[in-house]
């Protein structure tokens, strides 16, 4: 999946992350969280497992973290994702399982 524009998913209240996708050159995770030193290592992991198990190579991430849970990170990766790629239908959901 190529990302070709800027594309955004999430919100920014509690228990919610927000995602920003742009085309990059290999995957790049910037992360703001209010729970960084505890779980960061986990956050930037559950994104670029997402970015992989989707086929997405190249692309500059910005997550502003606001103690959302795994599945949730999931869901706004792939949300952006699709998005960035201008992909409208036929989403494969299936995939971030």
């Amino acid at each position: 999946m190529k990302i070709v524009k800027r594309a955004l998913a999430g919100t920014m209240e509690s228990s919610d992350i927000q995602i920003v996708v742009e085309a990059g050159e290999g995957i790049e995770i910037e992360l703001k969280s209010s729970v960084e030193k505890q779980f960061g290592n986990q956050i930037r992991k559950v994104i670029r497992e997402t970015l992989e198990k989707l086929g997405v190579e190249d692309v500059k991430v910005i997550a502003i973290d606001k103690g959302a849970l795994d599945c949730t990170v999931q869901a706004r990766v792939a949300a952006a994702a699709y998005r960035g790629a201008e992909i409208k239908e036929n989403y494969n959901w299936e995939v971030i399982k």
